[in-house]
């Protein structure tokens, strides 16, 4: 293969991982060239998802700060220092691709200002999954707010994305879309399950396309990497 670096993902998580799992799988394939998640990142100590990047074969490096703990150790300090030291400690990684799968803390502009100026100025993009279509059910419990809204006959269906992560929560330019219908008579619970397996296909291919528009892989390194999967198949 070519001796070019893969490209670099960090991601933030807090809970189990399947978000992750997906990008773990996916990392160097078809699906996901020439990339390497670098860095899982959690704001929950017991979140699983750490578990599933220290079992990842080559294990993934990880790092925890939650921001209660953070805040009691350091009086004085704010939740925008809290955004600024995990800034700061993600981009020690120097990922290429910043991804929130599943990471329930808003950051306000001390987290994506840093973003924004790193790698000498050019950024690093900072994108998120989010359980809903644009513009509706922004913020937490989107699925049960979605469901509950179908049961009062308020929406037809619901859906998932994958956005930039601005200020403004759940408010960034969409970059994929994808419908999820609600079946009449359908409990929570597989509504869910349905609704999670578009989110795992989505991650893994807004994460392809602004990797691709950031860093694009050369066509030599291209050809290397498809030679090489095509031979020896997927690590």
């Amino acid at each position: 293969m070519s001796g070019s670096s893969p490209r670099r993902i960090a991601v933030l998580i807090s809970g189990s991982g399947t978000n992750l799992q997906a990008l773990i799988d996916a990392q160097n394939t078809p699906s996901l060239p020439h990339a390497e998640i670098v860095l899982v990142f959690s704001n929950r100590k017991a979140a699983f998802g750490l578990t599933r990047a220290s079992q990842a074969q080559p294990p993934i490096s990880t790092g925890y700060l939650a921001l209660q703990p953070y805040l009691k150790a350091h009086p004085g300090k704010t939740r925008d220092d809290y955004d600024a030291e995990v800034a700061e400690r993600v981009l020690q990684a120097r990922p290429d691709l910043i991804v929130l799968a599943g990471w329930m803390h808003v950051f306000g502009e001390a987290f994506l200002e840093r973003a924004a100026q790193a790698k000498d100025g050019q950024g690093v993009p900072v994108i998120n999954l989010h359980p809903a279509l644009p513009g509706a059910f922004d913020g937490t419990n989107a699925i049960e707010r979605a469901y509950e809204a179908f049961q009062k006959g308020e929406i037809a269906h619901s859906g998932v994305m994958v956005h930039r992560v601005v200020k403004d929560v759940d408010r960034g330019e969409p970059l994929i879309v994808r419908e999820v219908p609600i079946m009449q008579g359908e409990a929570l619970d597989d509504f869910a399950k349905r609704l999670h397996a578009v989110e795992w296909q989505i991650i893994v291919q807004a994460s392809k396309q602004v990797l691709d528009e950031v860093l694009p892989i050369p066509v030599s390194t291209f050809y290397s990497v498809f030679a090489f999967l095509l031979i020896f198949g997927q690590p």
